[in-house]
């Protein structure tokens, strides 16, 4: 596969067949992100998409599950994305669902019979950042939506057939906000029911436009102890079934597990990771 730029995709999408479709994200404003600045953002030619899907399935590949990428695949117009999943399922014929990242922006700007069309053509699960469940935050970081739109293309989505998951940063809401980041996030997703939720503790890259905030006193990071007692808040308070999967790699740190099922275990590995960073020196997570 020829790919440019940084693979990223969620962790649950490691047995998917990554299929790009485009270079870069369209919106590629958020202030904490630094993992496409280095691109120009355009769509691939149905040409090469096709080209990679005849390769793969001459060498016998016929698999279940495709993502596409590259920052925000959802951001194609429905007709392309129809286009491209015509050609998925022309190749693949055993593909049952065909997953990618999406934004607010990009759920809104496509009208209910787009998103059911996408949903019949096999659009399972779309993955948002969400990021945060507060307003203020969200405008800090330049997200580009609101929490109410949030609710509202979620809704849409859901209405259409897809499953929404999110990602989420622990920390986001800087030093001395994390339990009341934890509380709303928690509202937050009582009310959507996310089917999966990937949690990137916050770190903060001097290359990212983050860091001019940092620099001006406007942010101030949290340390990895706050976001460890923000993600335990969070996970005591879903009261909505969902798979989650938690990463500090700064520590290292990870928990996962469904929820409500695995709570306590859960739970419990982050009082064991609280309690190894007491009476520490704090770390930030700053590269």
């Amino acid at each position: 596969m020829e790919y440019e730029g940084q693979i990223c995709r969620s962790p649950m999408e490691r047995a998917s067949f990554m299929l790009p479709v485009s270079v870069g994200c369209a919106y590629n404003q958020c202030y904490f992100c630094t993992l496409f600045k280095h691109l120009r953002y355009r769509e691939l030619p149905l040409e090469q998409v096709e080209a990679e899907l005849a390769r793969v399935c001459r060498a016998g590949g016929n698999p279940k599950t495709v993502f596409l990428g590259d920052g925000s695949a959802f951001q194609l117009s429905a007709q392309r994305l129809l286009d491209i999943l015509a050609l998925v399922h022309r190749y693949f014929p055993g593909c049952t669902a065909v997953n990618m990242d999406a934004t607010v922006q990009s759920v809104l700007e496509k009208n209910d019979a787009e998103l059911e069309a996408l949903a019949r053509a096999g659009v399972r699960h779309l993955y948002l950042g969400i990021e945060t469940g507060l307003d203020d935050v969200l405008s800090l970081m330049n997200k580009g939506h609101t929490t109410a739109q949030a609710y509202e293309a979620i809704g849409r989505l859901q209405r259409a057939g897809m499953i929404y998951d999110a990602h989420m940063m622990t920390g986001v809401a800087g030093r001395g906000r994390g339990e009341e980041n934890a509380r709303a996030m928690a509202l937050f997703y009582n009310r959507t029911g996310p089917g999966r939720v990937v949690n990137f503790s916050l770190f903060v890259e001097r290359r990212a436009p983050l860091w001019h905030l940092v620099e001006s006193g406007r942010f101030v990071p949290a340390d990895e102890l706050e976001n460890l007692r923000e993600e335990r808040l969070l996970l005591s308070q879903l009261t909505v079934p969902v798979e989650y999967d938690g990463f500090h790699d700064v520590i290292p740190f990870r928990v996962r597990g469904v929820l409500p099922r695995d709570r306590s275990k859960m739970l419990r590995s982050l009082d064991a990771a609280i309690e190894a960073r007491q009476g520490q020196e704090p770390m930030i997570a700053v590269v």
